[in-house]
């Protein structure tokens, strides 16, 4: 599968850390930065992973800031994107399997590596099977204003 990856400065070295563990298990990665730790404001890499899912370059992608609240805020604004912040491995299983999240969000200032490459670990071995389908079409209508 290919992975887009991005985070902001606060994230940078957890996301270094993903980065070499999604390509381990087997997974062609792009990665969006920061590629350094440099101040980096994170609505510019959230959105641009997730223009990369929109657009088809990339199946699912991984955000990381320091809560991975304001990379799902940002990614969630972009039409037909679904981010879901996940801080353990059932959240993180669930907002593929429940949601068809494209996108996992995770905050560096939160948890840890092991944790956090468990979490990719649940997130990409799965596969949406669209039991949830009637409820992702009304997240979609409401994106849409067609819930009014």
């Amino acid at each position: 599968m290919k992975i887009a990856i991005g985070a902001d400065h606060n994230g940078y070295e957890l996301k270094e850390a993903v980065k070499a563990h999604v390509e381990q298990l087997g997974h062609e990665v792009e990665d969006f930065g920061c590629h350094q730790c440099a101040e980096t404001d994170y609505p510019d890499v959230a959105a641009e992973v997730g223009k990369s899912i929109q657009q088809g370059q990339n199946e699912r992608g991984i955000l990381i800031c320091g809560t991975g609240i304001g990379v799902a805020i940002t990614a969630n604004k972009l039409k037909g994107i679904r981010a879901a912040v996940a801080h353990d491995y059932y959240s993180a299983e669930r907002a593929q399997l429940s949601n068809n999240a494209q996108i996992l969000t995770m905050g560096a200032q939160i948890i840890g590596i092991e944790v956090a490459k468990k979490n990719v670990e649940a997130y990409l071995n799965v596969a949406w099977e669209g039991g949830s389908q009637r409820k992702v079409d009304k997240i979609d209508q409401v994106e849409n204003n067609e819930s009014n």
